[in-house]
């Protein structure tokens, strides 16, 4: 049996303002049997550096110690390597705990002074913390230890006092020797203490290797964009955001990509502060959420002297592989395998990142892709089809309802082109890819990278000899751009099953943006409110803009996604049948309406409103009534 594992979380915080001293020190001392009043040879360096590494590291990779006391390190509760013979050292000669010991300057000689335990009693109440609680340590120390089932709190701390040779005098001045009241049962448990669990809820150390594989977890923009303050938290698998024209969707998109990446998709055009924005307080606040590593957020201040976002050191989460889809055409790809090992640089991040245009997206850019006219008929003639294959099947799925599959034909040459050029197939016949119709190049488009993003990714994988990532990231601005409305209704449900196309494995999370309520429309049966966020933004009352979640609501016809708060038109018509109709309502409600009124209004209502509206049915009997024959 293993002490609980919650016990432990709350020894993290019962011990953070004790100093470490009473943590590593005290009883290494102890165990040394240090005399009182005279001295002995004792290595006591070399003695806190093995009770550091027995009790103090977690990270079996990492050179630092962790400790749950409080420490003046920069490195939070991470203690260097050299603590034993640097920091520690210090606190024994220099500090004011260093009255509690009799050490002749330059020698092995140790031992305790006569009144060492008011020494350390004195520095408790300087501190303000009060006595140590020895039940706490106990949990801290013996974590890993296996206990008897029957074991109860009293002999936790027992075992502490005596394997510590804990005096009387120490147990009632430096010790809090009562049982807390909140230990409730049960204290043990049967499964055994891990340092990886541990790890999940402690800061990473500072030599961690960045963990790989994350998503977005939040994202705070304070003194940029359109909106002096937002906060954006996706969902863990789909995320839509909404809004009118003008109001961030791409920002947030555009920052959202910054914050998973560290370089802008625009390098030349990166966010700048608003007019209005303070000095102090411009900043992007982002977390991105591993599996296993505690999400800190990272704070990014502008360099308001530089003119500059400085990229993101030093992160303990690198996300998995991300995709963007920009509506201009162009693409961003960032793979955590090409990154390398340690922690973020420059360098680093520059060889993860690939930025393309429309045209490298299609015809190729050297040394980093060959481009979809390339790499599309290199697939098909491939005797390994099974690129090809994925490639299709992630066609067939992202393919048009009422026409058929998006279909891969045989390849021609073009008049004044070297190139072979692939084409897909139609019911009137086969047409070459450069000649399809925008909303067609723009899905094989994303198609296509994504199935390309991903075979790079396994094939870098296996070269740096790496699992493939199982998570990955989709960012796509203006999903229904160019689609017939037909296609706006089933692209988005698609997307959302692609990746199991790519790879079992493989999870995604789905980021978009649309101004289209078919796209809306087409999740209603799809959107869980578990793993999905659904995003609004809009102009208030007094001309500053919001960004807010809302919940997703379905209201089943389009018709009924344009008239809610969402798109927020009065009705479904034409501007002009709107105005006409909303006059129609008010000269129905007016109990003295006149006839000349109602014929006038009768004209401009047949040339603006078609016979099926369904307000004539109302007005015709409005009118009839009020005594005008139709």
């Amino acid at each position: 049996m293993f002490i609980a594992f919650r016990l432990l979380e709350t020894s993290l915080e019962r011990l953070k303002n004790f100093h470490p001293f009473f943590g590593i020190t005290f009883p290494v001392c102890k165990q040394a049997r240090l005399p009182v009043g005279s001295t002995k040879s004792v290595a006591v360096n070399t003695m806190e550096d093995d009770f550091l590494r027995k009790h103090y590291k977690p990270d079996i990779a990492s050179t630092y110690f962790f400790t749950p006391f409080r420490t003046s390190s920069r490195h939070g509760r991470w203690l260097s390597s050299r603590y034993a013979s640097t920091s520690s050292q210090s606190t024994r000669t220099k500090s004011d705990l260093a009255g509690a010991f009799l050490h002749p300057r330059g020698s092995d000689e140790w031992g305790w002074k006569q009144d060492y335990i008011a020494v350390l009693r004195q520095k408790l109440e300087r501190d303000g913390t009060g006595r140590i609680p020895i039940f706490w340590l106990a949990v801290w120390l013996f974590r890993e230890r296996d206990w008897k089932e029957q074991t109860t709190a009293q002999e936790l701390t027992h075992t502490f006092v005596d394997e510590f040779f804990i005096s009387k005098a120490e147990r009632n001045e430096i010790f809090q020797d009562l049982l807390p009241g909140d230990v409730g049962e049960p204290l043990l448990q049967t499964e055994p203490y891990s340092d990886a669990r541990l790890l999940e809820i402690v800061e990473a150390p500072p030599d961690a290797r960045p963990e790989e594989g994350g998503t977005l977890l939040s994202l705070e923009l304070r003194g940029i964009g359109p909106s002096p303050s937002l906060t954006f938290n996706p969902g863990e698998r789909l995320t839509i955001i909404t809004g009118d024209n003008g109001l961030g969707k791409t920002f947030v998109l555009e920052c959202a990509w910054w914050s998973l990446t560290g370089r802008w998709a625009d390098p030349e055009h990166p966010a700048f502060p608003r007019l209005d924005a303070s000095r102090k307080a411009t900043n992007i606040t982002f977390s991105i959420a591993g599996k296993t590593r505690r999400t800190d957020k990272t704070v990014i201040n502008y360099d308001w002297d530089s003119a500059n976002w400085p990229s993101p050191k030093g992160r303990p989460t690198l996300p998995g592989l991300v995709v963007y889809a920009r509506v201009d055409g162009s693409f961003a790809v960032w793979d955590p395998i090409r990154h390398g090992p340690g922690q973020q640089s420059f360098e680093q991040t520059e060889r993860a990142l690939l930025l393309f245009s429309r045209n490298d997206v299609l015809d190729g850019l050297p040394g980093k892709i060959e481009g979809l006219v390339r790499d599309w008929v290199k697939w098909q003639h491939s005797p390994d089809n099974s690129v090809f294959d994925t490639f299709k099947a992630v066609l067939a799925q992202l393919s048009p309802p009422d026409m058929n599959p998006l279909v891969p034909a045989n390849p021609i040459r073009m008049a004044n082109d070297p190139r072979e050029i692939p084409t897909l197939s139609h019911p009137y016949g086969d047409v070459p890819f450069i000649n399809e119709s925008a909303g067609i190049k723009r899905i094989v488009t994303i198609a296509y990278l994504l199935v390309w993003a991903w075979n790079e990714h396994q094939i870098a994988a296996r070269l740096a000899r790496k699992s493939p990532q199982q998570k990955m990231v989709v960012l796509i601005d203006e999903m229904e751009a160019h689609l017939h409305p037909k296609w706006q209704r089933t692209i988005l449900p698609a997307l959302l099953e692609v990746t199991t196309l790519l790879s079992h494995s493989v999870e995604s999370q789905l980021i978009v943006t649309t101004h289209s309520p078919m796209v809306l429309a087409s999740v209603e049966t799809k959107f869980e409110e578990a793993s999905d966020s659904f995003y609004h933004l809009e102009l208030s009352a007094t001309g500053s803009v919001e960004f807010s979640p809302m919940p997703f609501v379905r209201h089943g016809t389009i018709d009924a996604w344009l008239t809610s708060d969402v798109f927020a038109l009065h009705q479904a018509r034409s501007k002009e049948g709107e105005t006409v109709v909303e006059s129609a309502k008010r000269l129905m409600g007016n109990p003295d309406a006149k006839l000349e009124e109602i014929k006038a209004l009768h004209e401009v209502l047949s040339r603006t409103v078609p016979e099926t509206d369904e307000f004539w049915p109302r007005w015709v009997y409005f009118a009839t009534r009020k005594g005008m024959k139709l």
